[in-house]
Order: C-alpha cells, then sequence, then structure tokens
C-alpha cells in the first residue's frame, strides 16, 4: 500500500493552480450518456474517481480519448446497461450514471454503490424520485433494476436537497415527456455547471442554483464541448494550508464566489484574503483565534471543508465548536489527529477542539477522501516526520496534489507499495 511521507515546519509558500471539480465533473461525465454521440470535455481532473468513470463508460460500449488538455467521450455505441458491481463499489458517485442510462435508454442495472465510509448515504431519494417519474424498480439479491416504457415529466419534492438526488433527476428528465420539476433541489455550484453543459447540448434545464429546479423534456441533444469549473474544495483545502502554515499564496483559477463561507471562515479566524478575478491572495501573518462551525447543505459551510477546517482548528488559540449536520461518521479522522496531538473531544454530532501549540508527526491512516487531506495539513506543520496510510482515498479527489504541495516546499513523498 503506498503512503506518504511528511517532514513539517517548512516555510510554505507561492501559487498553485486549482484543477478542474471533482464533483461537477462526475454528472457531466454521466451527462455524456444523453447526447449518444459525442462530448468534448476541457478541465476534467485526472483523478481516481474520473479514471472509474471513464471505465464504466468504456465497460458500457462507450470510448474515451485523452489528450492534452481534453476527454472526447463517444457514447453512439452503447450497447450494455448494467454498471459492474466491481466498479460500482469503488465510488459512491457512480449512481449517477444511472440517471443518465435511464433518460437515455429507460433501463439501468447496478449494485449499491460504495466509495468513502462518511456514513449513511441511502439512494432511497433517487429510487423514489425515480419511481414518481414512472420507472419501474426491482431488487434482487443486491442488484437493483430499473426500466420503463417512457419517462412522464412530474413533480418532484426531495425529502432532503440531496446533490446526486438532484443530479439524477435532472439527467434522467433532459429527454422525458413534458416538464418535471424538482422542489427542495440542492443548490450546489456543481448542479449549476451540469445545467449547463446540459443546455449547451440542447437541453432545457432552468433554476439550477435554487431550491425550484425545472427540467422541459426534449427530443434530441446535440454534441458538445465544455470547460468544468474549478474545484472549489481544492481551492479551499489550499486556503486553508496557507492559514495553518501563516504563508502566502496565490490560489489561480478560484471562484470565489463559490467558497462564501470558507472565506468568511478564514476571515473571522484572522485570515488577510484578497479576491480578484479568478484567484484569490491569503497571507496569514498574526496569531489565529478560535470559531464555531456548523455544516449545512449550500449555502452553507460545506461538510466536506470540515475535517480540512478542523485540522486547522487543531493549532489555534482558544476553543472552537464544530457541528457536522450532513455525516454522521465525518469524525473518525479526528482519531488520528489525535495521534498527532490533537486535543478534540467528539459528542455525537459536535466536535469540541481546543487549540494546542504544536502537532507531532506520527503513523497515520486516512479514513476517507477529505480527513486524508486534513493529515496531510497537519503533517506539513507537525514536528518529525508523518507517514500516511491508506492515500488511495486522497487519490481520489485531488490532481497533482504532492507536485503541487512539493511547489508550495512542502517536504513530501510518495512512497508506492
Amino acid at each position: 500500500m503506498s503512503e506518504y511521507i511528511i517532514k513539517g515546519g517548512k516555510r510554505l509558500e507561492g501559487t498553485v493552480n486549482i484543477s478542474g471539480s471533482k464533483n461537477a465533473a462526475l454528472p457531466i461525465i454521466a451527462a455524456c450518456l444523453l447526447n449518444g454521440g459525442k462530448s468534448i470535455l476541457y478541465n476534467v481532473p485526472k483523478i481516481h474517481d474520473t479514471e472509474m468513470m471513464f471505465e464504466i463508460l468504456k465497460s458500457l460500449g462507450g470510448t474515451v480519448e485523452k489528450k492534452k488538455n481534453k476527454v472526447i467521450i463517444d457514447t453512439n455505441k452503447i450497447n450494455k446497461f448494467e454498471i459492474p458491481e466491481n466498479l460500482m463499489r469503488q465510488m459512491r458517485s457512480s449512481v449517477i450514471l444511472v440517471g443518465g442510462l435511464l433518460g437515455k435508454y429507460k433501463k439501468a442495472i447496478f449494485s449499491y454503490p460504495g466509495g468513502c465510509d462518511i456514513g449513511t448515504r441511502p439512494i432511497e431519494l433517487h429510487l423514489k424520485a425515480f419511481e414518481k417519474l414512472g420507472i419501474n424498480i426491482s431488487k434482487n439479491y443486491g442488484n437493483i433494476e430499473c426500466f420503463c416504457d417512457k419517462i412522464i415529466g412530474k413533480k418532484i419534492d426531495l425529502d432532503f436537497p440531496s446533490v446526486g438526488a438532484t443530479e439524477n433527476v435532472i439527467l434522467t428528465s433532459c429527454l422525458a415527456e413534458g416538464t418535471t420539476i424538482i422542489n427542495n433541489a440542492a443548490r450546489e455550484p456543481e448542479i449549476i455547471d451540469l445545467q449547463n453543459f446540459l443546455n449547451k447540448m440542447g437541453a432545457k434545464v432552468k433554476g439550477a442554483g435554487s431550491s425550484h429546479i425545472e427540467i422541459e423534456g426534449v427530443k434530441h441533444l446535440k454534441d458538445v464541448s465544455y470547460n468544468i469549473m474549478p474545484d472549489r474544495i481544492e481551492t479551499g483545502t489550499f486556503l486553508c494550508l496557507a492559514a495553518i502554515n501563516h504563508s502566502e499564496m496565490l490560489i489561480k483559477n478560484a471562484d470565489a464566489n463559490h467558497i462564501t463561507p470558507i472565506i468568511n471562515k478564514l476571515e473571522e479566524i484572522g485570515c488577510n484574503l484578497e479576491v480578484e478575478k479568478n484567484q484569490i491572495k491569503i497571507k496569514v501573518a498574526k496569531k489565529l483565534r478560535a470559531v464555531d462551525i456548523k455544516t449545512m447543505p449550500y449555502p452553507g459551510f460545506p461538510t466536506d471543508m470540515q475535517s480540512v477546517f478542523v485540522t486547522l482548528l487543531t493549532v489555534v488559540k482558544g476553543t472552537s465548536v464544530v457541528v457536522e449536520n450532513i455525516f454522521e461518521n465525518r469524525y473518525r479522522f479526528t482519531q488520528e489527529l489525535t495521534r498527532m496531538g490533537a486535543k478534540i473531544t467528539i459528542e455525537g454530532k459536535t466536535a469540541i477542539v481546543k487549540g494546542v501549540k504544536k502537532l507531532y508527526g506520527a503513523n497515520v491512516k486516512a479514513t476517507d477522501l477529505r480527513g486524508g487531506a486534513a493529515l496531510v495539513l497537519a503533517g506539513s506543520v507537525a514536528k518529525g516526520i508523518t507517514k500516511i496510510q491508506n492515500i488511495e482515498y486522497i487519490l481520489r479527489g485531488y490532481e497533482d496534489f504532492v507536485k503541487k504541495l512539493q511547489g508550495l516546499g512542502l517536504d513530501i513523498d510518495i512512497i508506492k507499495g
């Protein structure tokens, strides 16, 4: 098994370019099923999760051609409708392909998805919405088979503003008969990116970014080229890296409008940020102070940033209180941080973080994608050497992570096992 070796304490500074958004790329790749033709995507992050999506598309009969700055996806010869179980289990987001298959071919067979173990993420919201659209669902020995003769637009009231369920309903409805309305829809910027991609393909989707989305079904979709938005969670991760190291960094290819709650909390703890078009400059020279955080659906503080921000709070003065309202298992990484000297107490969905003067290098394990990134931040300031195992989690979501960190001055190497 591969691992990171980090020697903490070196001064970090410089410029980092943010990659394309993981959480926008995955549904957009799934949407490429809908036109039954060619889609050219730019700014696709080269990470494990996008590679898994490409493998699934190829297993269904599609082709994927990678060039220097673009990916060409052709779904003209899709002839299978079952997502391989071994690939489905590697990545939770693979469930988004179901919407693409149903929308285009009216049939999809899949197993329950895998991915990071950060809490219960039932797909019942997805299945309930599919049934409302007239799709028959059969569960048999761990497999789920969805099929129908036609999809009729309906009003879907989501019990929770689930990002995945919102995206799946949109994909399923683009070629449906009539109009589908989603109430209590997720409002994330990645859904706006999906809407923009689909509309460029010829779909009629409006309302993304609000809790009310309407999809008017069309008969055909066309070939398309599209540039994927920058990754807001990667942006937040590097801003927190600068903060925990009291560094000065320039974060390029970043959209500050997507991370308002992150910027607000960084300023609240004492960071100085200058926001310009497509870039953010952060300068952290003074002592930082504690802050309270509650994760919420967008536009609230993102759950994907909770782990990274908790790590930052372990070395600021005072006591911070963090409430995780989305995933109940997202504090597993804190057990690893305590091995490095952090003082964190977990009480249900609340983490009480008492700042310490120093973290210390230790042998730790990534428990999930964002928790793994959090350990990298801890290692960057820890005294001594930190070894991080299970880095496969981290490779799921950060493109060229080691190279970017080394470019900022971090003493980090990857030891392949």
